[in-house]
C-alpha cells in the first residue's frame, strides 16, 4: 500500500481499535510499519464492587461510588481482571514503535475509549487520533493519512454520563433494596423506559371496551365496471354519523354523543334487512393524485425497528449482527443519528438504482435527508453499503450467514430506495346513498387508491407494525371508475359487530420509537436498556409484547411517588441537553455534576436538568429526605379496584411472588386479610375484577374433598405457586407450620424491612405482612426475637427427629381443582403404584408421576408412559412388553414435537419445540433454546423461535469440560505438593512477599503522582 508508508518509511505506528475482527480488517489495508491490535473493548471502568475497590480507598465514605464527589467527583478507575493482559501486550507494544494512534470508533464512547487508553499506557511517543466510518480501504487509508487530536470535551461529555449513571444507580437502587426487594436496580434511562411499558399496562387494566355496529356491504357496479363488485361500509344515517371506534374513550363512553349514532346489533340487523332492495346510487366521487415519497436511509433506531418488524430480530440481535457487518467492511458505523450520505453514496445508490430499474425510476436530482434529531448526538453518515460502488446482496450472500445477509439486504434496499423516484398514483372515495324501507336516509363510503407509478417501491417497503396495525404503502385497493348519480344495487348486506380494543403494548420496535420521539438515552443504548428491565424481571416478552411484571408495577410507584423528577420524561430528556452542552464545551462538567449531586442555589434560571434536581436539594438531599417517609408496605401495594362491598383489593408484591389481597374485616375490627394466589403467567391486564373474584372463591386452606378411609385425615385441594395439587392434613399442623409439601403456597408475604440499612434476607431480617395492621405500626424486634429462637429451637429438634410429610399429588393437566373428587385424589396420593415385581430380576415395577410426565420405574431403569391415566392403568405384563423393547436414547422413544414452526432461517432445517428435561424448547436439530418467561409452547411465533435460537448460538456452547478439567488439575496439583517437606516453602514465602510488596508501594507511588499531574476527564 501505502502511500502513508512511501511519505514516512522510518516511522512504525501502533493503531489500536476496540475488536480482534476490525484490527484484523484493518491490518489488510496498512502496511509493514503499522502494528494493529485490539484492546478486547473498554480496558478500565469505574469498581463493580467493593472487591474491585483497591485496599487503600476502601475506608473512604464515597469509596462505594467509585466517584470521589468530595473531591471535583474524580472518578476512581480501575483496569479490570480480564484487561490486565491486553494492557501489558499493548505497553510491549508501545515499546517498539513511534507514534501511537488511537482508532477506536468515532463517537462519544470510542472518544472516551481512546482517552482512558491514553491514561492507562501512558505512552512516551506521540498520540494522534484516528476516525473512519466505514472499514474500507479507501476510508482506512484517507484516516490513517488525516489523524487529529483527541476531542476532549466529546470525552467530558461521556465521562459525565458514566458518572451520572452512577450516581443516579448506586443511591437510588438501594431505596429499592430497603423498600421493595433486593437486587432491583435504577437507572437514567432504564427507570424511564420501564414507566412507559408500565403506563401502557395501566392504560390496558384501566381500559373498558364498548361495543359497536355497522352494516358491511358488497356493491355490484354492473357487468361493465372493472371491478363490478367492491366492498362499502354503512356511515350515515340521515344526518347522524354512524360510531366507529375513534368516537369512544379509554372508558367506553362516546367522547362527542351529539350528532353520533351507536348502533347496537338489533338496529343494525334490522337496518340491513329494511335496504334489501333499495334502490342506491352514487352520491359522490372524489378522485385525487397519490404520492409517495423514499423513506430515509437508516440510523441507528429506525435499524433496530424495521428489523423488529420485518426480520423478527431483537434490538440486542440487530446490533450485534449489525457490528459484524461494519467491522468486515459491508456496512458503514451502525450507531448514529444521522440520515445524510456522502457525496459518493449518493452517487453509488443512484447508480445502482438505474442500472437494476432504467432511468425513470432515480429521481431528477440527488435527494439528502436532513432531520433535527432530538438530543442527535455527533453527526456521522445514515448506515448504508460501505464503499464507493455498493455490493449488491447477490454479490456478498457467500460471504455472509442468513441473519447477516438479512440484515445487509435491508440496508442496502432502503439506500438504493432513498435516491429513486416517488411512488405515484390516485385515491378515490365514493358516498353511495339511498333510503330504506324504513324511511332512514343512509350514506355508503368506499375508498381506494392506485398505484399507475411504484418507483421507490420497486425496491423497497416498509413493513407496518402488527400490533399498531395500519396499510402498506405498496398496498392497492382497486375502486370502478363511476360517476355521481349512477346506480348501483346492494349484492349483500350484513351486520358487523366490533368492539374497542385498548392500546396495543410495547414492542421492541416501538419503544425504540417512542424512547427516540421523546429524546430518551440514545440510540446505541436502546438494545442494553431493553436487555436490562428484562434481566431485571421488570418485563418479560409474551410473543412481541412487553409486558411488565407486578415488581415493575412496585418500583414505578415507588419512583412517581417519591421521585418523580426522576423518571420524568422531559427531565430525562433535558438530561441529554445539558450533556450535549458540555460535549461542545458550553457547560462545565464539575459544575454541573455538583449542582445535580448536591444541590445549589442557582440564580440563572437556566432551566436546565441539573438545576431543577439542584432546586430540591441535589440527589443527594433528594434520596435521604424521602427514604424515611417511604411507606414499603403502601409500595408494594397496588390497588386493582373496591370490590361491591367497598373493599379494596390489591396485588401485594411478597417476597415470594405477587399475589391478592383484602382486608374482610368489619370496620372497627382487627384486619382479617384474605389472600389468593396470582398464576405467574397471568398478565397484570388480565386480572379483571371477575378473574380475581374466582380465585378469591380457591380458599388458602383448600377445598376439603372428604376423608381418607384407610387413614382418617382429611384431603384437600390446593392451588400452589406451581399449579393445583392434593395433599393429606396431618395432625398437628395447626400447631407446627407445613413444610412438607411438594408444592408450596403463597406465604403471607414479607418484604424487606423498612427503613435503615440494607439488611439481610435471613428470616429474622423479615416483617411479614400479617404483622402489620391496616393503618397502623408495630414493634417487632421481640417478636422477631422470639421467632429467631423458636426457629432455632424447631432446627435442633428437627435433628433428633425428622418430621412426616404429608402426601401430596400434583392435579393432572385433565383435572381442574374446582371438580376434582376425593376419588381423584385418593388416586393421585396413592402413587407411585406398585405394578408388580419382574419374574426374571425381582425388581419391584412402580408407576410413577415425575416432573416431567409418567414413567414406570424399576431399580435404576425407568421407561415413559404415553398417558397419565396409564399410572392406574397399566398391567405388569404391559410394563414386561416396555421394559423387552431397547431402551432408546432419552427415557424412552421421542415424544412427537409439541409445535412445528416452520424452517429457520439460519439452518434452513425444520424448527419444532420439545418437552425436555428443563422444560419446553425450540430446536432446529443442530442448536437446542429453552423457552423463556412469557413464553408459552401454543402461542409461541416462529420469529420468536429463530431469535431464542440466534441468541443461544451466539452465546456459544457451555465449558462445563474445561472446568471439570480444571479442577481436576488444581487437585492434582495440590497432590504433589504434599510431598516435599512443609518447612521449606514455609521459609521461602516470606522471601517472595517482600518484593511484591515493593512492586505494589511503587505502583501506588506511580498512580499518586499520574493523579497529581493529570486533569480529571470524566
Amino acid at each position: 500500500m501505502a502511500a502513508t508508508d512511501s511519505a514516512s518509511p522510518a516511522i512504525r505506528r501502533l493503531v489500536i481499535v476496540e475488536s480482534p475482527t476490525k484490527a484484523r480488517k484493518i491490518a489488510g489495508y496498512l502496511g509493514a510499519n503499522y502494528v494493529v491490535e485490539s484492546s478486547r473493548g473498554h480496558i478500565r471502568d469505574l469498581p463493580r464492587g467493593a472487591a474491585d475497590v483497591p485496599a487503600k480507598y476502601k475506608g473512604q465514605p464515597w469509596a462505594r461510588l467509585g466517584v470521589n464527589v468530595e473531591e471535583n467527583f474524580e472518578p476512581l478507575y480501575v483496569v479490570s481482571a480480564d484487561k490486565k493482559s491486553t494492557v501489558t501486550e499493548l505497553k510491549s507494544l508501545l515499546k517498539d514503535v513511534d507514534e501511537l494512534y488511537l482508532a477506536t470508533d468515532g463517537d462519544r464512547e470510542g472518544e472516551a475509549i481512546a482517552w482512558h487508553l491514553l491514561e492507562t499506557l501512558k505512552p512516551k511517543v506521540p498520540v494522534k487520533r484516528m476516525v473512519f466510518h466505514e472499514i474500507t480501504e479507501s476510508a482506512i487509508r484517507a484516516a490513517a493519512e488525516s489523524p487529529r487530536d483527541l476531542d476532549i470535551d466529546l470525552v467530558d461529555a461521556q465521562e459525565t454520563r458514566r458518572i451520572l449513571d452512577r450516581l443516579y444507580g448506586y443511591e437510588v437502587s438501594p431505596v429499592l433494596w430497603k423498600k421493595v426487594m433486593p437486587k432491583l436496580s435504577a437507572g437514567r434511562v432504564q427507570s424511564v423506559a420501564t414507566r412507559i411499558i408500565v403506563e401502557r399496562e395501566r392504560e390496558r387494566m384501566a381500559f373498558v371496551s364498548a361495543d359497536y355496529w355497522d352494516i358491511a356491504a358488497t356493491m355490484d357496479a354492473g357487468a361493465d365496471a372493472a371491478p363490478r363488485t367492491f366492498s362499502s361500509r354503512l356511515v350515515n344515517i340521515n344526518d347522524d354519523r354512524v360510531a366507529t371506534g375513534r368516537d369512544f374513550g379509554q372508558d367506553g363512553a362516546l367522547k362527542k354523543a351529539s350528532g353520533v349514532t351507536v348502533l347496537d346489533g338489533a338496529r343494525a340487523t334490522a337496518l340491513a334487512g329494511a335496504l334489501e332492495g333499495a334502490a342506491l346510487s352514487v352520491n359522490s366521487v372524489e378522485e385525487k393524485p397519490y404520492t409517495r415519497r423514499p423513506y430515509a436511509p437508516f440510523m441507528t433506531s429506525t435499524l433496530q425497528q424495521e428489523a423488529g418488524r420485518k426480520l423478527r430480530f431483537s434490538s440486542d440481535r440487530t446490533m450485534r449482527i449489525a457490528q459484524r457487518l461494519y467491522e468486515n467492511g459491508y456496512i458503514t458505523y451502525m450507531r448514529t443519528d444521522s440520515t445524510t450520505l456522502s457525496e459518493s453514496a449518493i452517487n453509488a445508490a443512484r447508480a445502482q438504482a438505474r442500472e437494476l430499474y432504467g432511468d425513470k425510476f432515480v429521481h431528477s436530482s440527488p435527494r439528502q435527508y436532513t432531520r433535527k434529531v432530538k438530543n442527535a448526538q455527533e453527526a456521522h453518515e445514515a448506515i448504508r453499503p460501505a464503499g464507493d460502488s455498493f455490493r449488491t446482496p447477490g454479490q456478498v450472500a457467500s460471504a455472509l450467514d442468513t441473519d447477516e445477509f438479512r440484515l445487509y439486504e435491508l440496508i442496502w434496499q432502503r439506500t438504493v430506495a432513498s435516491q429513486m423516484a416517488d411512488a405515484k398514483g390516485t385515491t378515490m372515495s365514493l358516498r353511495i346513498g339511498g333510503r330504506a324501507s324504513t324511511g332512514e336516509q343512509v350514506t355508503f363510503a368506499s375508498s381506494g387508491r392506485t398505484i399507475t407509478f411504484p418507483g421507490f417501491l420497486s425496491a423497497y417497503v416498509e413493513t407496518v407494525d402488527d400490533l399498531a396495525g395500519g396499510q402498506a404503502d405498496d398496498a392497492e385497493s382497486r375502486l370502478p371508475n363511476l360517476r355521481e348519480g349512477q346506480a348501483l344495487t346492494a349484492q349483500s348486506l350484513s351486520a358487523d359487530g366490533h368492539s374497542t380494543n385498548p392500546p396495543a403494548r410495547y414492542t421492541e420496535a416501538s419503544l425504540v420509537k417512542v424512547l427516540e420521539e421523546l429524546g430518551i438515552g440514545r440510540p446505541s443504548t436502546y438494545a442494553s436498556i431493553i436487555g436490562t428491565i428484562q434481566d431485571r424481571g421488570y418485563v418479560v416478552k409474551k410473543g412481541n409484547a412487553l409486558v411488565p411484571s407486578w415488581v415493575a408495577f412496585a418500583v414505578i410507584g415507588l419512583l412517581e411517588g417519591h421521585f418523580n423528577s426522576l423518571v420524568d420524561y422531559d427531565f430525562t430528556a433535558s438530561l441529554e441537553d445539558d450533556l450535549d452542552q458540555i460535549a461542545s464545551g458550553k457547560e462545565d462538567r464539575t459544575r454541573w455534576l455538583s449542582d445535580f449531586y448536591f444541590g445549589h442555589d442557582r440564580t440563572d434560571d437556566s432551566g436546565d436538568a441539573a438545576g431543577a434536581v439542584s432546586r430540591g436539594g441535589g440527589l443527594k438531599t433528594l434520596v435521604g429526605v424521602n427514604l424515611e417517609g417511604i411507606d414499603a408496605r403502601k409500595v408494594n401495594s397496588i390497588k386493582l379496584y373496591d370490590d361491591s362491598e367497598g373493599r379494596t383489593v390489591f396485588v401485594r408484591v411478597g417476597r415470594y411472588g405477587p399475589y391478592l389481597e383484602r382486608n374482610v374485616a368489619a370496620a372497627d375490627a382487627e384486619p382479617d386479610l384474605q389472600r389468593a394466589n396470582l398464576p405467574s403467567d397471568m398478565t397484570p391486564d388480565e386480572l379483571t375484577e371477575a378473574v380475581a373474584e374466582k380465585l378469591f372463591e380457591t380458599p388458602q386452606e383448600g377445598r376439603v374433598l372428604g376423608t381418607d378411609p384407610k387413614t382418617g385425615r382429611e384431603i384437600v385441594a390446593k392451588e400452589g405457586r406451581f399449579g393445583p395439587y392434593v395433599t393429606e392434613i396431618l395432625p398437628d399442623e395447626d400447631d407446627e407450620p407445613d413444610t412438607g409439601a411438594a408444592v408450596p403456597t403463597i406465604p403471607a408475604g414479607p418484604t424487606p424491612r423498612d427503613g435503615g440499612k440494607v439488611l439481610p434476607t435471613g428470616d429474622s431480617e423479615v416483617v411479614a405482612l400479617d404483622d402489620v395492621p391496616a393503618g397502623g405500626v408495630t414493634t417487632v424486634t421481640s417478636t422477631a426475637k422470639k421467632t429467631a429462637a423458636k426457629k432455632t429451637a424447631a432446627k435442633k429438634t428437627a435433628k433428633k427427629a425428622v418430621k412426616k410429610k404429608p402426601k401430596t399429588g400434583s392435579l393432572f393437566k385433565s383435572m381442574d381443582i374446582s371438580t376434582i373428587t376425593l376419588d381423584d385424589a385418593l388416586k393421585l396420593l396413592s402413587l407411585p403404584r406398585v405394578v408388580g415385581v419382574d419374574p426374571e430380576s425381582g425388581d419391584e415395577i412402580t408407576a410413577q408421576n415425575g416432573r416431567y410426565g409418567p414413567y414406570l420405574k424399576k431399580g435404576t431403569d425407568s421407561r415413559s408412559l404415553a398417558t397419565e391415566a396409564q399410572l392406574f392403568e397399566v398391567t405388569l405384563d404391559e410394563a414386561l412388553k416396555l421394559y423387552a423393547e431397547p431402551k432408546r436414547r432419552g427415557r424412552a422413544a421421542a415424544a412427537p414435537p409439541l409445535r412445528e414452526l416452520g424452517k429457520d432461517s439460519v439452518s434452513d432445517q425444520p424448527m419444532v419445540v420439545k418437552d425436555g428435561r428443563f422444560g419446553p424448547y425450540v430446536t432446529d436439530g443442530e442448536t437446542n433454546a429453552s423457552l423463556r418467561k412469557g413464553d408459552e409452547v401454543t402461542s409461541i411465533t416462529p420469529e420468536r423461535a429463530m431469535e431464542l435460537l440466534a441468541d443461544r448460538r451466539a452465546r456459544g456452547p457451555a465449558k462445563k469440560s474445561a472446568r471439570k478439567a480444571a479442577k481436576k488439575t488444581t487437585a492434582k496439583k495440590t497432590a504433589a505438593k504434599k510431598t516435599p517437606a512443609k518447612k521449606t516453602p514455609a521459609k521461602k514465602t516470606p522471601a517472595k512477599k517482600t518484593p511484591a510488596k515493593k512492586t505494589a508501594a511503587k505502583k501506588t507511588a506511580a498512580k499518586k503522582t499520574a493523579a497529581t499531574k493529570a486533569t480529571p476527564k470524566e
